[in-house]
């Protein structure tokens, strides 16, 4: 009988510990609509979709599927539900535009995003389960354009350090001794005031990933406005990941300054949304993954996809490809010396028609009767 009960006891404590290992490994995805395009699904028509969890694959399928390309082979039917319980039906109106950046050190969705997601629209919450594989998005390399929003961390002035804290309200004191060692100081947020000392590495690095995720969200609308002068658009994809907030909570730990971190995160991704939907015109959709582990669990894969004609031709033996040659060569000189003679036919015939005399011949010819 005893033993029985410790047997009991160990089941309870290992489904407790295994419970409690996979809440920890859970996170947060905010999928965001474009602003007048409406390419998700309500809250209220999606049924009770909005309580189910997405895992990291499905979210890199609904990124696929965004972007106008089919999702991954290994979707399985409950992937499928989820996805159509997250975006529109219609397969021909897709934004072709995302931007995606995975957050790193916050589990669950702050109470600061709230108030900087109100004045969206249109956005859907879902959580996510966290596995021990990467998800790959998997896109034609020649149809995509990829700008990745955490490129070129360490190429930094104190220009750009002082630009950046005069654009968030504050002001950058340099430390003359060396240099991108100064402080960011009287930052005002609605919690209170944050200072950044760049002497720290934590604070350092949070800075830089602030800089480089406006100065490449800047490089993406430079980009669009280019791709968009062309006559056939690719699909643009803006991905990275955001490490600051889990570098300010392994060294400050629950201290405020990493929620007044995370903040200030929320502040400046709501303005880089902004110019970004301005730009695109609203034919963009933000997916902002939260999650407490620092691993990147999404990798985009540019696959080379080449046609089926350029198969074909990359089969054909060289004497045969010369004697294709050829033959269109002898069927384009036959088709222009066809094309000239009709053109001299057709000219000679006008000329002779407008120059012919008024007889009883040719007044029949133009079927016109005499009395």
């Amino acid at each position: 009988m005893m033993d029985s009960r410790v047997l009991v006891a160990l089941l309870l404590v290992s489904s407790f510990l295994c419970s409690s290992a996979k809440a920890e490994r859970s996170g947060t995805v905010l999928f965001i609509d474009g602003q007048g395009h409406k390419y998700l699904r309500s809250p209220s028509t999606n049924g009770g979709v909005q309580s189910q969890s997405m895992l990291i694959p499905e979210v890199a399928d609904a990124v696929s599927v965004l972007l106008g390309f089919a999702p991954s082979a290994t979707l399985s039917a409950a992937g499928s539900s989820k996805l159509n319980g997250v975006l529109e039906p219609n397969p021909f109106d897709r934004p072709r535009a995302v931007f995606m950046l995975e957050v790193t050190g916050i589990k669950d969705l702050p109470q600061a995003s709230i108030s900087a997601i109100e004045k969206y629209s249109h956005a859907l919450q879902r959580n996510t389960v966290l596995g021990s594989e990467k998800a790959k998005i998997e896109l034609p390399g020649g149809e995509v354009s990829v700008v990745h929003l955490d490129d070129g961390l360490e190429d930094f002035t104190e220009k750009e350090i002082t630009d950046l804290a005069s654009f968030l309200g504050g002001s950058y004191v340099t430390d003359a001794s060396q240099t991108m060692n100064g402080d960011i100081m009287g930052i005002t947020l609605a919690s209170g005031t944050m200072n950044l000392h760049l002497s720290k590495e934590a604070d350092r690095k949070y800075v830089r990933m602030l800089l480089a995720l406006m100065r490449n969200s800047k490089r993406a609308r430079l980009m669009h406005e280019d791709l968009s002068q062309g006559t056939r658009r690719p699909a643009e994809l803006t991905i990275g990941c955001f490490d600051g907030i889990k570098a300010l909570r392994e060294q400050y730990g629950t201290e405020s300054i990493v929620q007044q971190g995370e903040e200030l995160l929320l502040s400046v991704l709501s303005m880089v949304l902004d110019s970004l939907q301005a730009a695109y015109k609203g034919q963009l959709v933000a997916v902002v993954s939260f999650k407490p582990e620092s691993q990147t669990k999404l990798d985009v894969v540019l696959t080379d996809w080449p046609s089926a004609r350029m198969l074909v031709e990359s089969n054909v033996s060289p004497v045969l490809n010369a004697t294709i040659l050829e033959v269109a060569l002898v069927r384009t000189t036959l088709a222009w010396l066809t094309g000239i003679i009709l053109l001299v036919s057709t000219l000679i015939g006008v000329c002779m028609l407008l120059n012919m005399p008024l007889t009883k011949d040719t007044l029949l010819y133009s079927n016109v009767k005499l009395d």
